[in-house]
């Protein structure tokens, strides 16, 4: 669990990710990468082979070129770091780099892509060196997130952005439950898997980074109030009743806020009206005091129903339910037909 909130940390959200929020996007992640696992099992069943293989998720992410290569440069890079850790010269790191021995996962994927592309578009992935918009996005974000850190806190970050599901293999295997499987995923199969995962979890911070941005009340917006039913509908109940009270408060006509300016003759609304009005006609002085009395007493009633982290800027559960709503809509009149990816009334995010 804390292994996603430093995850959560690094790729956008607040420096204490809400525990609700972990705890919604790891269960997310898990039943990806399960129903990854169980498609992976199908095609190495068809191919015939005795073990989950890097064939196989590549087989299942050839459709999004974006995401697919983003993977191959990740195994680019994965080859990269054997190499150097093995103390390979840096002239030897880039000559040939598809024919040395040590490229296994490059060489698999180039081997795998040949036999299955017709057209040449898979392959001219390998060679592409085009920007990638969304890691590029991410990067400025986290550029934008480090320039308001003290060094301490600018250590944890750095500290953060470290972390992986491939930093505890068996671990990662048991959370997996790959010994329960017939066909079991191989060594290069669980790095890219602990790699998807973690794709996974950016593309979920990417996506309620948007629905936060859209949820927050902007000055002068005439559709602020429009919130999405999803939004409320998940929203903790504790919220919403502080909410509600919010509202009627506001909306009562003895509030402070509300309450007209004196008038030189008395009001024909009975005593008990006279004196609500009286009560809050001391001034201009006095109606500021009252109206600021109010606003800390909702804040304290916020705070004590919402708790603490409520109030913060993080990533909030409904943030992220909105999100997976919105990836898994379909628009047109073939929606219903789309369903190819769909498991469990989920689209696959990770490929």
């Amino acid at each position: 669990m804390d292994n996603v909130k430093g995850i959560l940390f690094s790729l956008g959200d607040a420096r204490r990710p809400l525990h609700e929020s972990a705890v919604l996007v790891e269960d997310i992640v898990h039943t990806q990468l399960i129903n990854l696992l169980q498609q992976a099992s199908e095609v190495s069943q068809m191919r015939g082979a005795r073990v989950i293989s890097a064939e196989d998720l590549i087989f299942l992410m050839r459709k999004d070129k974006k995401k697919l290569r983003r993977l191959l440069k990740y195994m680019f890079f994965r080859d990269y770091k054997s190499k150097v850790v093995k103390g390979i010269e840096e002239d030897d790191l880039l000559e040939d780099k598809f024919s040395s021995g040590t490229n296994k996962r490059q060489k698999i994927a180039q081997d795998f892509i040949a036999s299955i592309d017709q057209t040449g578009e898979l392959l001219a992935l390998l060679e592409d060196d085009e920007i990638d918009d969304v890691k590029q996005e991410r990067m400025e974000r986290a550029e934008r997130q480090a320039r308001m850190m003290d060094s301490a806190q600018y250590a944890e970050f750095c500290e953060s952005r470290q972390l992986s599901f491939s930093k505890k293999a068996s671990k990662f295997r048991d959370w997996l439950d790959c010994s329960s499987m017939e066909i079991k995923p191989n060594a290069v199969a669980m790095e890219m898997l602990a790699y998807l995962g973690y794709e996974t979890v950016a593309q979920l911070v990417d996506l309620a980074l948007l629905v936060k941005q859209d949820m927050t009340p902007k000055a002068g917006d005439p559709f602020s109030h429009a919130i999405s039913a999803t939004f409320v509908q998940y929203h903790n109940s504790a919220e919403m009743h502080v909410a509600g009270q919010t509202a009627s408060m506001k909306a009562s006509p003895d509030s402070p806020e509300n309450t007209p300016p004196p008038t030189p003759t008395p009001p024909s609304t009975g005593p008990q009206l006279f004196g609500k009005i009286q009560s809050g006609t001391m001034g201009n002085g006095s109606l500021g005091q009252e109206s600021s009395k109010v606003k800390q007493r909702k804040r304290k009633k916020s705070t004590a129903a919402c708790g603490g982290e409520a109030q913060s800027d993080a990533i909030q559960p409904a943030h992220i339910r909105e999100a997976i709503r919105r990836y898994g809509n379909q628009i047109g009149p073939l929606s219903s037909y789309t369903s190819a990816y769909r498991r469990n009334g989920m689209m696959f995010l990770a490929c």
